[in-house]
């Protein structure tokens, strides 16, 4: 059974950095893409960043360019998040989820397998 732990959540000040793990378990995710979503309260989840397998492609949404930076260490199966010059509107529940489509999408219904979230708060 695939398991995706999400952890470095938490509370800091805008202009702060957090940087995001995402240990997956029962898989082996050297070939799969994987990608990080978010969820605000009252607002619908939303595309992050994602990365392909081989660490060639990756992708961001226009909100968090030049700011978040994914990356992957297929040895430790897990992907990372660094989010850097944060807002308070990055407030929210971030996932991570994978997914066998190459190029990574950018759509949630093709990842197939999510994590619990982990909760990021940013203060003004």
């Amino acid at each position: 059974q695939v398991q995706l732990v999400e952890s470095g959540g938490g509370l800091v000040q805008a202009g702060g950095s957090l940087r995001l793990s995402c240990a997956a378990s029962g898989c082996t995710v050297s070939f799969l893409s994987m990608g990080w979503f978010r969820q605000a309260p009252g607002k619908e989840r939303e595309f992050v960043a994602a990365i392909s397998w081989s660490d060639t492609k990756k992708y961001y949404a226009d909100s968090v360019n030049g700011r978040f930076t994914i990356s992957r260490d297929n040895a430790k199966n897990t992907v990372y998040l660094q989010m850097n010059s944060l807002k308070p509107d990055d407030t929210a529940l971030y996932s991570c989820a994978v997914s066998p489509r190459w190029p990574p999408s950018q759509l949630a219904y093709d990842y197939n397998y999510w994590g619990q979230g982990t909760q990021v708060t940013v203060s003004s």
